[in-house]
Formats: structure tokens, C-alpha cells, sequence
């Protein structure tokens, strides 16, 4: 009889795996606020998601982007408000109902949102440059599962120009940043 060699401790116990991820987790915050540093001065996060929206939607009603975001419609306004005064959105009339206001992105907000994505892309990739080959491969496909079983959907592949290069969540499909 061959003798097969027991799962590493706690390999498949749930708590082991949780506090995995949540150490993953603390460590994406770590990243993704690091990535927001240099425009924490001009906006909030709040304000970012904001400004990821409307980088991923393109020209939206200020009703729709605070249903995308969870907030009141007066608190969205304020929020649009104050990147409007940072000239990083805009107001312009919906020219197919001139009774509507849309809300979108200037380009230097545009700009915000992509300067702070490439940081955070850096970082994420020097972390990973520092894994073997193996490792790279697992993590991957844990990753993937994970994601999938949170129901988020995949980042698009670099230089995919027919999808939005922001590793940010799509906040139209429920998910946050």
C-alpha cells in the first residue's frame, strides 16, 4: 500500500484560507491607497470612485451614477460639484432630451484616474515579479476562482484597446472600488 502524504495543515480549512485573503486584501488597500496618494490633496475616494464611473461609463445622469455609487442624489451632486470646481468633470445637456443634465469626465480627470491606476499597476507587478514562475501560475488560478465565486468580473489584458485599461472595478455591474 502506498502511503500518500497528508495535506499541509490547514490547507483546506476555511479560517486558514480567510485569513489568507484578508491578508491579501490588507495588502491591496496598502497598494491602492498608496497609488491614491498623490491625488488624496484634490479629491476623496468617494470622489475617485466618482471620477472611475464616469472614466468607465462615459457621459451619465447624476440619478444613475449615485445609484452606481450607493449614495443620495444630493450627495452625488455635492460630490460633482467639487470635481467640477477641480475641473476633473463636467456638466453638458443631453442632446437627446434637452431637459437632462449628463455628468462626465474632463480629460485631466481622465487623466487622475489613469496616472493612479498605472502606479498601482506597478506596484501589483513588482510584488509579483518577486514570485516564481509556479507560484505566479497558482496564484492565477486561486484568483480566479475567487473572483469568480464573488462574482467580479476579470480586469480586461493590457493593451486590449477594446476594453477600458482601468483595473478598477466597473462600478455598473454592482461591484466597487
Amino acid at each position: 500500500m502506498v502511503e500518500r502524504s497528508a495535506p499541509a495543515e490547514g490547507m483546506f480549512d476555511v479560517d486558514a484560507v480567510t485569513r489568507a485573503v484578508l491578508t491579501a486584501s490588507r495588502l491591496l488597500v496598502a497598494v491602492s491607497a498608496r497609488s491614491l496618494a498623490e491625488v488624496e490633496d484634490r479629491v476623496t475616494l468617494p470622489q475617485f470612485r466618482m471620477l472611475v464611473v464616469l472614466s468607465t461609463r462615459g457621459a451619465t445622469k447624476l440619478v444613475t451614477l449615485a445609484h452606481l455609487l450607493g449614495v443620495a442624489p444630493s450627495t452625488a451632486m455635492r460630490m460633482v460639484d467639487r470635481l467640477i470646481a477641480a475641473r476633473l468633470a463636467d456638466r453638458q445637456i443631453n442632446q437627446d432630451n434637452r431637459r437632462e443634465t449628463l455628468l462626465q469626465v474632463t480629460d485631466e480627470g481622465r487623466r487622475t484616474v489613469e496616472d493612479a491606476t498605472t502606479r498601482r499597476q506597478q506596484e501589483i507587478d513588482a510584488i509579483v515579479e518577486r514570485l516564481d514562475p509556479v507560484q505566479r501560475l497558482a496564484l492565477v488560478s486561486a484568483l480566479t476562482a475567487f473572483n469568480e465565486a464573488g462574482g467580479e468580473p476579470a480586469v480586461p489584458t493590457r493593451g486590449d484597446s477594446a476594453l477600458h485599461p482601468l483595473g478598477w472595478a466597473d462600478l455598473s455591474s454592482g461591484h466597487h472600488v
